[in-house]
């Protein structure tokens, strides 16, 4: 995070530098995130085909988020689930108050109910955690400058018509403007591409705090370690067509929806699941002395 705020901080400096409407492009970027914000559980499940289900629709899956939520002392979040050969979950919501939790069809077929605890002990900790606002937070000036990129690919003469003036006015005036659009467009292409790179290492480090979320409210992290194994080993046997389906909310699954030939862990969402169960496997033992 402090990263991120250097850079963003950067950022900012050279779009007042240089004249850019900076006001209007927060306004855009704190809609485009505000929507995703609020409205992100909702996205969800239309994304994802997942459907809400009552306590009388699925009584196990039901009884296990509310026992976890009492044990953890946050609001019963609502439950969905999503009809796919996937192996997954996710949680999503502003806070405890609006969470969401959905599990696939699948994963509820091929864990135990130990394990499918696990599970939900690790989706509950991002709602406890809060990481969607943790998330939307970190990744606000990265939305800025993917929106300038944006803009001059779209427009190619700059932002709302120039920085005083606008852009292909003829003399040294011109030339001024024009190049320092094409400082910003490279400076906010440098400043998406470092975010990209930091923001996923946070995303990184928020699935390990889950995991060990999960493995302090179940007391038994060789549970959550036993699930990843048996839902990555079930990935690499799923249709293409299958995981695509379920990779619009892959920053949010437990396990992403990969196909193969992904990119490194650098560029992913999600530690491997070797590391992350190296780590449990540290925490049990931690936990057995």
């Amino acid at each position: 995070m402090f990263l991120l705020a250097v850079v963003y901080l950067i950022f900012v400096g050279v779009l007042l530098r240089v004249g850019v409407p900076v006001a209007a492009i927060v306004v855009i970027a704190v809609v485009l995130l505000g929507a995703q914000y609020l409205f992100s559980d909702r996205l969800i499940l239309a994304s994802l085909g997942a459907e809400e289900v009552s306590e009388a629709q699925a009584p196990q899956l039901h009884a296990t988020v509310a026992r976890l939520a009492q044990l953890t002392d946050i609001p019963m979040p609502r439950v969905a689930i999503i009809q796919s050969r996937v192996p997954n979950a996710l949680a999503t919501g502003r806070d405890p108050k609006h969470a969401l939790v959905a599990v696939t069809t699948a994963i509820q077929e091929q864990l135990e109910p130990r394990e499918m605890e696990a599970v939900l002990a690790h989706e509950l900790s991002h709602v406890i955690h809060r990481d969607m606002r943790v998330m939307a937070m970190a990744s606000f000036f990265a939305t800025v400058a993917a929106f300038i990129v944006q803009s001059s690919l779209w427009f190619g003469g700059g932002f709302g018509g120039g920085y005083g003036g606008g852009y292909g006015g003829r003399g040294r005036g011109g030339n001024n403007e024009q190049g320092s659009f094409i400082l910003v467009v490279l400076v906010a292409a440098a400043v998406w591409a470092v975010s990209f790179v930091l923001i996923r290492t946070l995303s990184r480090y928020r699935e390990y705090a889950a995991d060990r979320g999960s493995a302090v409210i179940t007391q038994e992290p060789s549970l959550l370690a036993s699930a990843l194994l048996k839902i990555s080993g079930r990935m690499e046997r799923i249709p293409s067509q299958d995981l695509r389906q379920m990779q619009a909310a892959n920053a949010l699954m437990l396990v992403p929806a990969s196909v193969k030939g992904s990119l490194a862990e650098l560029f992913s969402t999600h530690p491997s699941v070797e590391h992350r169960v190296a780590r449990l496997q540290e925490l049990e033992s931690r936990l057995s002395r």
